[in-house]
């Protein structure tokens, strides 16, 4: 399964969402975050659940086809403070929702059968950044990569520079009957459009159908985070589930947003993480951070404390043939 990303350039005509449905979480939104400027109303806001905000897909981009509204200008500011700055319970919810009500107005279009989607990933090992770039075409019948793998026995003639293609048959209905770890990126896609926009509902489709599957003794917290934290980096998120997994994360507790933080890369984000003092199921102990953008919600990439899984999504996209970029 490959980090994918949304492409770009689409239907960038597309009308804003209904400005009545967003007036409502962007006037808390705002108020709540003029108020954490001071310590003494900051003090004073209710204690509501903590929850994530979540990437919704964005700006340029058209996994959902159409243009993302901005947070309200003092949030955009907010968010581009120097310092990292911890969100309340209460603020955090309203961007939330401010952002799943932005998503869920945009039209979906998904690639061609044909069409190549474009992923440069940067993952870091001890530090270094390590970058590399895959195209994986739509109906799950092609793949490449650069650098190029390198084959079994004699590789004296490898060349890792050169980009490696793989083709084969399309085997969608076979994959279909055996189970998502087989299936093509466009039988996801299509699978993530039937889904309820019900979180709770959406939710439990997904622990049903994803593909990492149950560890004994995990929570159902931890499960949908882990379930959330692979599908942002791993397919094209149709615009009604974009919308479900921002009000699904509010439901996961002991989660915080913190503005003014830096991605991996060192672009400005919105930092989104849960923290487990003691090792889950999973292996994870310690911060688990989500960076999204402060402004289009894209998905930037992650980090752990214990620093094994840092990547950034370095760029996306759909193009026509494998090599292309967009």
């Amino acid at each position: 399964m490959n980090e994918l990303s949304e492409f770009r350039g689409l239907r960038a005509d597309a009308p804003l969402p209904d400005a009545g449905r967003l007036a409502a979480p962007r006037a808390r939104l705002t108020a709540a975050l003029r108020s954490e400027t001071r310590p003494e109303r900051a003090a004073a806001l209710p204690r509501r659940r903590m929850i994530l905000v979540s990437a919704a897909t964005a700006g340029t981009l058209a996994v959902a086809a159409g243009i993302v509204a901005t947070l309200p200008v003092d949030s955009t500011r907010a968010s581009a403070r120097k310092s990292p700055e911890t969100l309340s319970a209460g603020a955090s919810a309203d961007a939330l929702e401010l952002a799943a009500a932005t998503v869920e107005k945009h039209n979906g279009t998904e690639p061609g059968p044909k069409q190549w989607v474009y992923d440069k990933t940067t993952v870091f090992v001890q530090g270094k950044p390590h970058s590399s770039e895959e195209w994986t075409r739509w109906d799950g019948t092609g793949h490449a990569n650069l650098p190029g793998i390198p084959p079994a026995g004699d590789i004296s003639d490898f060349d890792p520079d050169k980009l490696q293609t793989w083709y084969g048959p399309n085997q969608e209905e076979k994959w279909k009957k055996e189970g998502y770890d087989d299936r093509s990126q466009r039988q996801f896609y299509r699978f993530l459009a039937t889904l309820p926009s019900d979180a709770e509902r959406m939710m439990k489709r997904i622990r049903q159908e994803h593909a990492i599957g149950s560890i004994k003794g995990e929570t159902r917290a931890q499960r949908d985070w882990r379930e959330i934290d692979v599908l942002y980096r791993s397919v094209l998120i149709p615009p009604n589930v974009q919308a479900g997994l921002f009000r699904a994360l509010a439901k996961i507790p002991g989660a915080r947003v913190t503005t003014g933080v830096k991605d991996p890369l060192g672009r400005a984000a919105i930092g989104v993480s849960v923290t487990y003092a003691d090792k889950t199921p999973a292996g994870w102990q310690g911060k688990q951070e989500i960076f999204f953008d402060p402004e289009s919600y894209a998905y930037l990439g992650r980090s752990r404390d214990d620093g094994a899984m840092v990547s950034a999504r370095a760029a996306w996209g759909v193009v026509n043939k494998p090599g292309a970029r967009p």
